[in-house]
């Protein structure tokens, strides 16, 4: 099975995570992410994991399709490609528009049709073809790239609900899922399974892969690892698009209190409102042998690749014993 983990890792200076990104592979580790948001770029710390540990497949989770230009994603992804043939999965979505449109200044408009032409646009454009093309979202005219990678990426789409998750399936290779429960799996895994039944003929019978960001945090006392996990949740699952998909998987009633907290401007009881069970859900934690269990669950329903994405413990456990504690290795 695919065990990945996000990087950059918090704490370290980017350019001192030579050795533990070279020794992931040996550790049982296949792939690493990246994310951006506030931090790293989606790509410098895949392109420093491409020669520091060139076994590894090198993911993006996700690049925005708003933030940059298409001309200029085809680039990043087929400079990266090129750099790492045949390991490289270009993971595109909305983000959120926050970050598009207060941190960017750009317009967060038609976010499924943007994300449906960008898929479409890199599709053809990473074969070397010349792309002269008026999409819903946008044009391109003459954009042929210079640098062909020898195997174009794999194509995934970030995606929470049905429509995108069947966008996922159907135009792009898979989805890249968020912010759920391992019993969430099989009810977002049909629609992407939906989605890629309708595939053109030329992409039919490929399976599509699911690849899920779990928030891992190693941690014995349940009550420290809730307290520590609740904010996180918070800050996520009052965005909009977050709280519309929890209320399609059915926790509404769970997380109502949460929302209204929140909405009234009181930050600490929205937290607090945030029940046991699901923080229980959405972030994996416990002893490293338990949190090892816990992935295996996400596995079994149906996940194709799980990515750790390490929560800092409050007692100050080094990343790199955590990654080492993580290790797939004893499950295989």
């Amino acid at each position: 099975m695919r065990y990945g983990i996000t990087i950059p890792f918090q704490g370290i200076p980017l350019a001192e995570q030579r050795d533990l990104i070279a020794s992931l592979p040996d550790l049982g580790y296949t792939d690493v992410w990246s994310a951006e948001a506030g931090g790293a770029d989606a790509f410098t710390p895949l392109v420093l994991a491409s020669v520091w540990a060139p076994q590894l497949r090198l993911g993006t989770a996700i690049v925005p399709v708003f933030t940059r230009g298409a001309a200029t994603l085809a680039q990043s992804a087929a400079a990266l490609a090129a750099a790492a043939p045949g390991r490289v999965a270009i993971g595109l979505g909305t983000s959120t528009e926050i970050i598009v449109t207060r941190w960017n200044g750009l317009p967060f408009d038609k976010p499924y049709a943007r994300v449906r032409d960008t898929v479409r646009f890199l599709r053809t454009a990473l074969t070397g073809q010349k792309v002269s093309e008026r999409y819903e979202t946008f044009t391109v005219d003459g954009f042929r790239l210079q640098l062909v990678p020898p195997q174009p990426p794999a194509l995934l789409v970030a995606a929470l609900r049905p429509g995108m998750l069947r966008l996922a399936g159907r135009e792009g290779d898979g989805a890249i899922l968020n912010w759920l429960a391992a019993e969430d799996v099989p009810t977002v895994a049909a629609h992407v399974h939906a989605g890629a039944a309708d595939r053109d003929p030329g992409r039919a019978g490929a399976e599509p892969e699911l690849v899920a960001r779990l928030f891992v945090l190693v941690d014995d006392d349940a009550e420290r690892a809730r307290a520590t996990a609740r904010p996180l949740i918070a800050a996520y699952l009052t965005v909009d698009v977050y709280r519309r998909f929890h209320e399609w998987l059915g926790r509404e009633e769970a997380l109502a209190p949460m929302w209204r907290a929140w909405e009234a401007g009181d930050r600490k009881q929205a937290v607090a409102a945030i029940p046991d069970e699901v923080v229980d859900a959405l972030v994996i934690h416990g002893s490293p042998a338990q949190c090892r269990a816990r992935v295996q669950q996400y596995v079994d329903a149906g996940l194709s690749t799980p990515v750790l994405a390490l929560v800092p413990p409050t007692d100050g456990v080094p990343v790199p014993d955590l990654v080492r504690a993580l290790a797939p290795t004893p499950l295989i």
